[in-house]
């Protein structure tokens, strides 16, 4: 009986065997290998974000060749240190009014000092007649004497005159554009009336002193970037800016009252820089960044706090290391893939379509 049992027993495990060999081939031929269209879906959706002290947009690298990714180094530069300068386009027309009146004193100079000499000419031929026995009378000397005193007092306050336009001019625009105005044709007021240089008044920070720069670059309303040269310091400040008024000279007519903030160069040696490329930049919230590689697929953003800008790039002084790789193509892509809500599913295959 008991060998029965146990024969029994033995047959019934070979037989659960047997059906769970069966059991598992049959489930293993039901489930597919993954298509390479299923595969291409999972290397796309494998970008996702990590949490830390930076979070870390992760991308697969197949993912970034297929998007044309590009990337380039964080590199070396010099800046020089800069600070805030305050400009105003100046109306040139006051000293157009000035030059011309200018013109007018020194012509009525030329001629009462002619007159003068001729009148005081003629009264020493007289006294020297009255002398010699008395060959002129008396009356005619007199008369003599009084036209001379006369074309004196005249000329005496034309030069008065002259004096003060000048002393006006210097008080209203300085040395430098006070000699051009009373000079006949000057070339920096033939430019001037011909709209092809503009006056500014630029307010200086007061530790600067008489250390003004001798150029400054000024913006243009179309973004291009002018050069100023320095005339000389300016009488007359800006009431809403404190500081120290100098006159430039700006090499294009510019719309007179246009204010503009300036990045003046401070007199020291450059400093080194790291030169972010321009390419790399991206906006959002109102500051610049930068993405950074700092594996093969991961990616983090970093904010650029600027100290120099350029052409070519934006220097900064913390936040990057020299070599390090940032995007600079495709970044705007890895913010909008940032931006996405995480972990949020949807049927569509569009998700702005959802809206409908």
């Amino acid at each position: 009986m008991n060998v029965r049992l146990l024969f029994a027993s033995a047959a019934s495990l070979a037989l659960a065997a047997a059906a769970g060999w069966y059991a598992s081939r049959t489930v293993g031929a039901s489930t597919p290998a993954p298509s390479a269209a299923t595969a291409s879906k999972a290397l796309a959706a494998s970008d996702s974000l990590t949490a830390g002290p930076e979070p870390t947009l992760v991308v697969a690298q197949a993912a970034q060749r297929a998007s044309g990714m590009m990337l380039a180094p964080v590199g070396l530069t010099t800046v020089r240190s800069e600070y805030d300068a305050y400009s105003t386009v100046v109306d040139p027309q006051p000293l157009f009014d000035l030059s011309t009146k200018l013109a007018g004193a020194r012509a009525d100079v030329a001629t009462l000092t002619a007159q003068s000499l001729n009148s005081t000419a003629q009264y020493q031929r007289s006294q020297t007649l009255f002398d010699d026995d008395h060959n002129v009378s008396l009356k005619a000397l007199q008369e003599a004497k009084a036209l001379m005193q006369a074309d004196q007092g005249k000329l005496q306050s034309a030069r008065a005159t002259l004096a003060a336009l000048n002393a006006t001019t210097r008080m209203q625009f300085g040395d430098v554009l006070a000699r051009a105005a009373a000079i006949s044709g000057s070339d920096l007021l033939l430019r001037l009336q011909a709209g092809r240089a503009s006056i500014l008044r630029v307010t200086l920070p007061a530790r600067i002193g008489s250390a003004a720069p001798e150029r400054l670059e000024v913006p243009a309303p179309n973004g291009e970037r002018l050069s100023a040269q320095k005339l000389s310091p300016s009488p007359l400040a800006d009431p809403a800016v404190q500081g120290l008024p100098w006159f430039y000279l700006a090499q294009r007519a510019l719309p007179v009252g246009m204010h503009m903030t300036l990045a003046a160069p401070a007199s020291g040696p450059s400093a080194p820089a790291l030169l972010i490329p321009a390419d790399a930049i991206v906006w959002y919230g109102g500051q610049t960044w930068a993405y950074v590689r700092i594996a093969s697929d991961r990616f983090v953003r970093r904010p650029v706090q600027s100290v120099s800008e350029t052409d070519a790039g934006v220097a900064v002084n913390s936040g990057f290391h020299a070599g390090d790789l940032v995007v600079t193509r495709g970044a705007q892509l890895l913010l909008s893939e940032e931006l996405k809500p995480q972990g949020v599913a949807t049927s569509c295959k569009d998700p702005p379509e959802c809206d409908d």
